[in-house]
């Protein structure tokens, strides 16, 4: 009986190791990904702006704004190995204002859903600032006298 156990414990140890390991190789292999998309946004951009053939202003704050969504999901994904294998609550945050900024520059004809974008980026702004009030408990940090 007590070997059933020691075998249920050591699988309770493997397993989520090898899920941690599967996650982080999945996230490597994501990041290179946009790596390469933002180095590809970034000549478009730069060819977008030495090209002689006019564009829409629209088009050039969109595409700048996707190049912050790659930068801000690859910055997420360094902090993530950075902060212990943890994604910060903020960077989604980010994200989802710099979404939304890009929603509402592209698709602004109807003024209900520039209103609902709008509202959406207040409440992301609003849920950031209590994030930011909110004291953090980080596991492994003891508090002293000299830390809040």
């Amino acid at each position: 009986m007590e070997h059933k156990f020691a075998k249920v414990n050591s699988m309770k140890n493997i397993i989520p190791q090898v899920l941690q390991i599967v996650l982080n190789i999945s996230l490597t292999i994501l990041a290179l990904v946009l790596s390469i998309m933002l180095v590809i946004e970034l000549v478009e951009f730069i060819q977008m702006l030495f090209s002689s053939e006019k564009r829409d202003y629209k088009d050039f704050l969109a595409n700048i704004l996707v190049f912050f969504l790659y930068f801000e999901f690859i910055t997420m994904i360094v902090k993530y190995f950075k902060e212990d294998y943890h994604f910060p609550l903020r960077y989604f945050m980010y994200i989802g204002i710099t979404a939304m900024v890009r929603l509402i520059i592209v698709e602004h004809e109807h003024p209900t859903d520039t209103l609902i974008f709008s509202l959406v980026i207040l409440v992301l702004i609003i849920g950031y600032y209590i994030i930011n009030i909110t004291p953090r408990a980080r596991p492994g940090v003891r508090k002293t006298k000299d830390t809040p």
